[in-house]
């Protein structure tokens, strides 16, 4: 072997191969699948197609759209996957500071997912005792002797030690070689020596016995100088294998002299560094002390703003976000939206719309068809308790008085959940009773005074007077998007009485109904509202006609609402206690708004 050959310091070239190991099978196949994605706190979860490949995640938006490229990906190599504690479906898969919040179908899927991954970084090598092969680092002590002299040149100081210590390597090597040339010589040499003084026994014995000189030339010490320098060849310098013993002994001894010189320059430079190392040290320790105190400082301002982003700060069994912390979240966040819908109201006309007004014999009663038992029964209900006086009763609790509206609440809880019955009472000038349900029942001006739903549908059409609604309502971070299915019903209440007014009615409360199955995207909230309206009429000044200016609506307004979810109940009463009189007042505004310069509607 030439000395300028590299190999490996471990003298094997095994370990330069690749090992297949057991367990560990060359080239995982390709996994994919849908799992939801963490997108952000107002669109949360949505389903993605996840492929796994090469040890890269990437995921697309769906499994028809991965010829347009993925969306983003994730190298695995220092990927950390985190199975959630609670939720048995979710695994999170962060690198530095990437995170991805992803969940499976059920837990078996979540497993698969997790086993495929692994299986998928073993396969690549990181972090396995078999892929940190051991390359080849020493030199000959030509290319060692060149390389210093090139480095000893440049202003890169910091390669001298490097250096050096590969030419102590290639002076190992070169060390051990002489030490095996000189190990055979040795033992040749002693080989020689045993048969030369057997050689030397028998030539005493044939000279005692006197025998004759039979031998050949250069056999026996006693004849020429021929026959001794013959005898004596193998104890030349040259006489065994060819070895050059005054030449290795001098390449021996110039190899050790360069380890220790070598040796001495290395002690030189690591004592020159030392302090330079230390300062460095003492560097990076100042550096990482103000880096601990900027995360920890960080992370105590983190967890005081209103918003965090992440799944585990929103509203759920296990959120890590307080009750303070999420009231102030859901108050800012309501803000926005009412500062965004004065723009918008401000920035826009509203449409006008008519629908054609059907007769008021057709509110008279509940119609034909299925939920028409159901519906007589909640305005019966309403009509016999809504409309009770609550200020002999104790356990109504006022809560908002603003001129002619009143707010009041009963505190009511189930298993955790706030139940709070609501009573509003209002009076509004310029409008009748038939024209606010009209309003409060039409779909078509739905959108025109409801600023919290973000879309809805009819579902299905039970009559003239009913129907069933499905609508979704904008999600209001940290708390989950809610949903409703309802039925809605208006209704006219003959009174008894001829001195008494007529009543007008539209209940809407919750049925199930399998063209809107709950999904988990939502909420699915449950609802019992009433809108109760009775319109005063008082006389005119003589021969005038009835005019608006002579007419007042009296409102009673219930709602029993059943959240769902995991909301804290201080956030409920305080969001009810906000939000019910402020519709109240938009609804009510938007009717006179509508209703002024038209023909009364009785």
């Amino acid at each position: 072997m030439s000395d300028n050959q590299s190999w490996n310091s471990s003298g094997s070239e095994e370990d330069l191969e690749p090992r297949e190991e057991p367990g560990h099978p060359v080239g995982i196949a390709e996994f994919s699948g849908v799992l939801s994605k963490w997108t952000n706190y107002i669109h949360g979860w949505q389903d993605r197609w996840v492929v796994l490949k090469n040890n890269t995640l990437s995921y697309y938006k769906s499994q028809d759209e991965t010829e347009y490229g993925c969306r983003g990906s994730l190298c695995l190599n220092k990927a950390v996957i985190t199975p959630h504690e609670f939720d048995e479906c979710r695994l999170d898969i962060s690198v530095n500071d990437s995170v991805w919040y992803l969940r499976a179908q059920d837990p078996e899927h979540r497993h698969q997912w997790i086993e495929t991954i692994e299986l998928h970084r073993a396969d690549s090598g990181y972090g396995s005792e078999s892929s940190l092969r051991r390359h080849g680092s020493m030199l000959s002590l030509t290319s060692a002797t060149s390389g210093y002299s090139a480095t000893s040149t440049s202003s890169f100081k910091g390669h001298s030690l490097r250096e050096k210590l590969a030419e102590m390597e290639t002076f190992r090597d070169i060390l051990c070689r002489q030490v095996d040339t000189l190990q055979k010589y040795f033992d040749s040499c002693a080989d020689a020596v045993s048969k030369d003084e057997l050689q030397r026994d028998k030539i005493v014995e044939d000279d005692e016995d006197d025998f004759p000189n039979t031998r050949t030339e250069g056999e026996f010490l006693h004849n020429n100088n021929g026959s001794k320098e013959k005898l004596f060849q193998s104890l030349s310098p040259k006489g065994i294998n060819g070895i050059d013993f005054k030449g290795e002994a001098i390449t021996f001894k110039a190899t050790t002299a360069g380890i220790l010189a070598t040796l001495s320059h290395c002690i030189d430079l690591m004592v020159k560094r030392e302090d330079s190392w230390q300062k460095r040290l003492d560097k990076e320790m100042e550096k990482r002390r103000r880096i601990e105190e900027s995360y920890k400082s960080a992370l105590s301002e983190l967890k005081k703003k209103s918003h965090f982003g992440g799944p585990d700060y929103e509203e759920g069994p296990n959120s890590l976000i307080n009750e303070d912390e999420f009231f102030d979240a859901v108050e800012a966040a309501l803000d926005r939206q009412d500062k965004m819908e004065e723009q918008s109201q401000s920035e826009k006309t509203r449409i006008q719309r008519s629908s054609p007004l059907p007769s008021g014999d057709i509110y008279s009663s509940s119609g034909s068809h299925r939920f028409s038992d159901k519906v007589e029964e909640m305005v019966q209900s309403h009509m016999t308790y809504s409309l009770q006086d609550v200020g002999g009763d104790a356990n109504w609790q006022l809560v908002v008085e603003e001129g002619e509206m009143k707010v009041y609440r009963r505190e009511v809880e189930e298993n955790g959940i706030v139940l709070d019955p609501l009573k509003a009472t209002h009076s509004v000038k310029g409008v009748t009773g038939h024209e606010v349900c009209h309003y409060f029942w039409d779909t078509a001006y739905r959108n025109d005074w409801e600023t919290t739903i973000e879309n809805f549908n009819i579902v299905e059409t039970l009559s003239d007077n009913a129907i069933i609604v499905y609508q979704t309502h904008k999600r209001v971070w940290p708390a989950s998007q809610r949903d409703v299915l309802y039925l809605s019903a208006m209704r006219k209440i003959t009174a008894n009485n001829e001195n008494d007014p007529d009543t007008w009615l539209v209940c809407n409360f919750s049925v199930d109904h399998d063209n809107a199955q709950p999904n988990g995207k939502c909420v699915r909230a449950k609802i019992n509202i009433a809108m109760i309206c009775q319109t005063l009429v008082s006389p005119p000044e003589g021969d005038k006609e009835i005019s608006r200016d002579n007419i007042l609506c009296k409102i009673t307004y219930v709602a029993n609402v059943n959240p769902g979810g995991w909301a804290p109940a201080s956030v409920l009463r305080a969001v009810a206690k906000r939000e019910y009189p402020k519709f109240l007042k938009r609804f009510t505004s938007y009717v006179q708004e509508k209703t002024a310069g038209k023909p009364i509607l009785f």
